[in-house]
């Protein structure tokens, strides 16, 4: 039996050294961060045993933008906002069941730095009319993302902070001590609902700041003492 239509290519991240990663999902958290959480109308836990159940959504795997490329303007929106994220990159599948945090982080083989694109007056509209909001946050070029760095040569992840700057100035700034769900907890939560498997990456969620983008504007994430994402917005 022959394809229909000849196969599209594997979205793939480079990877420090020299490899490549292919794209399976893209897995994505909203309000892990107290302070966007607020800063975006919810509540926001006082304690970890307050925080509930993470919010999930998801960005198709050719979302990715890679090789600090040039990030086009997308249609539909008037209101392009920029969300700098921590990104764990999946080397082995699940085991069945629901994982441990041990089991968890051992299928952790890489990490990144990205930029969740989100076209906020979309999603907003959809918000207040009860809809989903897909559109706001799965359209094309909405992934740029930095290499990835093998989690071997990444110390201290809670000590790590991200930064976002836009034509030079810092937009925003946090320490990813300050994840409500870390790592292994969004894992964890997501193997409830998901198979995890190998070629999934996880954009971990936004610290406050989130802030419009034009055409022009040059933007610099970064995971500090890490790794870093470059580029600009075009028309």
């Amino acid at each position: 039996m022959t394809d229909l239509i000849p196969a599209p290519p594997i979205p793939r991240v480079p990877v420090r050294g020299g490899a490549t990663f292919p794209v399976r999902r893209i897995f994505c958290v909203g309000r892990n961060f107290a302070d966007h959480a607020r800063e975006m109308g919810a509540a926001a836990p006082a304690s970890k045993a307050e925080r509930g159940t993470p919010v999930f959504f998801h960005k198709p795997a050719d979302a990715i933008v890679t090789g600090n490329a040039d990030v086009p303007y997308p249609p539909g929106t008037n209101d392009l906002h920029h969300e700098v994220e921590l990104v764990a990159a999946l080397g082995r599948d699940a085991p069945a069941g629901v994982l441990s945090r041990e089991q968890a982080q051992a299928l952790v083989i890489a990490y990144g730095v990205g930029l969740d694109l989100t076209r906020r007056d979309l999603q907003g509209a959809a918000k207040a009319k009860g809809l989903p909001w897909d559109t706001g946050k799965g359209f094309d070029h909405s992934a740029p993302i930095s290499e990835l760095v093998p989690a071997t040569q990444v110390a201290d992840l809670d000590a790590r902070t991200l930064t976002l700057t836009v034509n030079g100035d810092v937009r925003q700034h946090g320490t990813l001590a300050d994840l409500i769900w870390d790592v292994p907890d969004i894992l964890h939560e997501l193997s409830k609902l998901y198979a995890l498997k190998a070629g999934d990456l996880v954009f971990m969620g936004t610290p406050a700041g989130v802030a419009a983008l034009a055409p022009g504007d040059a933007f610099v994430a970064s995971l500090d003492g890490v790794v870093e994402l470059s580029g600009r917005i075009v028309a």
